[in-house]
């Protein structure tokens, strides 16, 4: 034992000692090449006292990069993170200037700009040349992912023996992105763990997982996804964002406050804390999933907690190794350089469909492609040699590439490629853990292309309601065919004569207007003035001409309201009207959204907060092209198309998510699934107590 200690301390010392030299090189390499930074006297030194002076300088530099940085990332935590990455230069720049100060030689001199670039190169440099030697050394490297992470258990129960789990969300690819992917060899970690062949002939290794599609339901979005596979019910959640009338608030999916209280009335519904609820990580999510371990999540992001559980407490486990901030910050600069790159050449093909993408888009993209991605990554890494049971993580830079890039095309390829770098990484970690672990990568829903509902008619679905209303709408608007074919029809149906020399009507009284909101393809239409879920026949007495408006718009596929009558109804072109209880044997306007859409919209008929009006956009079912009421050319939030259709990739050891020829349908169906994969590890990583559907079922 000491003999393999000894080993293992000389290793450590001469791989110490070469990445102190190849920085001394560095050092003398920069002295050479930057005119403002020196070191040597004005009258000169000899060889050898340039060549001490950079040692110690660069050994300096080194000791304090590993003692002073993790402080100070840990008071940095307190900015915003984007705030945190530029200062990240500055701070190491400022370190080396610290550095150059403690030379016995005293003569070392950078201007503070030129202390910036220094200080970035070595530090990138020496974390190359450490990752380098260490390769081959497992002990090393596992230290290594170690220090990466910072989150090593201090203090709690030893590891259990059984497997972990992991789970890995890449948001927003779905089914059919992912298996087209494969096969065109964008993703070898995943194709290996299929057992598909690569792209260059060979022998081909048994596959390790199954690839399960499963269906979204209505509100295809993370929101209501991750609410249901977390904490097991998705209840209530009609879109992305809604107008509630009880308290007057528009709820938003990724508001902190609003995140906080869909896991409250989660938690409360479902009865117990979640997913995660023992010995579990949550990273980068919406949600905490009941996890005692979580960082970069939004529904904790309002909380005063902490260390370990305020939102940004991810970022110190990352940016307390300098190396990894300013290689970060690096990929951060070439991702704004790549998409402005991207763009401009998109905008000079003339692309079809295409949304700006200027302003903040692009740090905003490179925030989400690469510093979220490198947080999340090293948290989950450092879960896993922490030997955690169960991780849940969510990695968003698909989904934010794909809305204003469309989801297929070179700019989400190149995406889907770094994806499954990450993925290799954390297999790659998940060999060095305490524990075996089994892991799981799945998406929350997909995305359709297709231009967006504004660029097609010129005007947005805002505009047409006010017209179908018979409010003022923008001048650009009325010159639009939508807009003159509504104000027709509201002339019709209030039995009004043509409009002659501009007059307009406005409807009687002083009546609130309405909140149109919009999620993807799918919008809500609410009155704030009355107090209840409006009927058809009270929308009709209010606004006669509003209803036909919409359901004859060549734009939009079906319309969901409350009938008197009938219970709830769906609206099509054409005076097609087919009651909620019917829609099995008749399906009407539903017909092209396929099996499933009526169920989905029976759904969330049933949710308290469900819009006056449910509007779903028009779907040609030949491509799955929908129509975003969003400036989005990849969308979702509604039903139609690629967007409904994520996938669920599982181990073979796990039992298969559902028998054959099943569906796997809706987020707490798969909640489900993901809890019964925890239950057979033999571990108590969840509440013993099943779930109310379970009990009933």
């Amino acid at each position: 034992m000491r003999g393999v200690r000894w080993r293992r301390a000389v290793s450590q010392a001469g791989r110490s000692l070469a990445v102190w030299a190849v920085s001394t090189l560095t050092m003398l390499v920069l002295a050479g090449i930057l005119p403002d930074f020196r070191l040597q006297s004005a009258d000169g030194d000899s060889a050898t006292t340039i060549a001490v002076t950079a040692a110690v300088g660069a050994g300096v530099f080194g000791l304090l990069s590993a003692l002073v940085w993790p402080l100070l990332v840990r008071l940095l935590l307190l900015v915003p993170a984007l705030v945190l990455g530029l200062l990240v230069f500055f701070l190491n720049g400022s370190l080396l200037l610290i550095a150059l100060r403690l030379t016995p030689s005293g003569q070392t001199e950078a201007a503070p700009e030129t202390a910036v670039i220094v200080a970035a190169v070595m530090s990138a440099v020496a974390s190359a040349t450490g990752g380098a030697l260490a390769v081959r050394d497992d002990d090393a490297y596992r230290r290594r992912l170690y220090r990466l992470a910072d989150r090593r258990r201090r203090g709690g129960p030893p590891c259990a023996p059984t497997p972990g789990t992991v789970f890995l969300q890449l948001d927003g690819v779905g089914h059919d992105v992912l298996a087209a992917a494969v096969r065109d060899g964008l993703m070898p970690t995943v194709a290996t763990w299929l057992g598909h062949p690569g792209p260059v002939p060979g022998p081909t290794a048994p596959p390790t997982h199954r690839l399960t599609p499963w269906h979204t339901d209505w509100s295809s979005q993370t929101g209501a996804s991750q609410l249901g596979i977390l904490h097991g019910s998705n209840h209530d959640v009609p879109a992305f964002r809604w107008y509630e009338k009880d308290s007057g608030e528009v709820m938003v999916s990724n508001r902190p406050t609003s995140a906080a209280e869909l896991q409250r009335r989660a938690v409360e519904r479902t009865g117990d804390g979640g997913l995660l609820t023992l010995d579990g990580a949550s990273r980068g999510n919406l949600f905490g999933g009941g996890a005692d371990e979580q960082a970069l999540v939004l529904s904790i992001a309002t909380r005063r907690r902490g260390r370990d559980t305020r939102s940004r407490a991810g970022y110190f486990a990352y940016f307390s190794d300098p190396a990894n901030a300013v290689r970060t910050a690096l990929s951060f600069v070439a991702e704004v350089v790549r998409e402005i790159t991207q763009s401009t050449r998109a905008r000079l093909r003339g692309d079809r469909p295409r949304v700006g993408r200027g302003g903040l888009y692009p740090f905003v993209r490179a925030f989400a492609t690469v510093v979220e991605r490198d947080v999340v990554v090293a948290a989950v890494m450092g879960d896993l040699l922490a030997g955690r049971t169960a991780v849940y993580a969510d990695l968003v830079a698909y989904d934010e590439v794909a809305h204003h890039s469309g989801p297929l095309g070179r700019d989400t390829a190149q995406v889907l490629g770094r994806l499954d770098r990450a993925l290799a990484l954390i297999e790659k970690a998940a060999e060095h853990a305490p524990r075996p672990y089994r892991i799981v990568v799945l998406s929350d829903h997909g995305q359709s292309p297709g231009e967006t509902f504004r660029a097609r008619y010129g005007l947005t679905l805002g505009d047409l309601v006010r017209a179908g209303c018979g409010l003022p709408v923008p001048r650009r608007a009325e010159r639009t065919h939508s807009g003159a074919e509504a104000r027709a029809a509201v002339r019709a149906a209030l039995r009004r004569p043509v409009e002659e020399g501009g007059a307009r009507h406005r409807p009687a009284g002083r009546r609130s207007e309405p909140i149109v909101l919009a999620s993807g393809n799918l919008g809500l239409i609410s009155f704030p003035d009355v107090p209840h879920r409006m009927t058809k026949e009270e929308i009709d007495a209010r606004h006669p001409a509003l209803l036909s408006t919409l359901a004859n718009h060549p734009g939009i596929g079906f319309l969901l309201v409350r009938s008197e009558e009938h219970g709830g109804v769906v609206l099509g072109a054409y005076g097609a009207e087919t009651p909620l209880d019917r829609l099995d044997d008749d399906p009407g306007p539903l017909a092209p959204f396929g099996p499933g859409a009526a169920d989905a919209v029976r759904r969330t008929h049933s949710f308290p907060h469900t819009a006056d009006i449910m509007v779903n956009s028009f779907l040609d079912p030949a491509d799955g092209e929908v129509l975003a009421f969003e400036e989005q050319i990849g969308s979702h939030g509604g039903l139609g198309g690629a967007q409904s259709r994520p996938f669920l990739l599982s181990p073979l050891d796990l039992s298969a998510p559902v028998e054959d020829g099943a569906a796997l349908t809706g987020a707490e169906h798969v909640h489900r699934v993901l809890r019964r994969w925890l239950r057979e590890s033999d571990g108590p990583q969840i509440p013993l107590e099943p779930a109310p559907e379970e009990r009933a079922a």
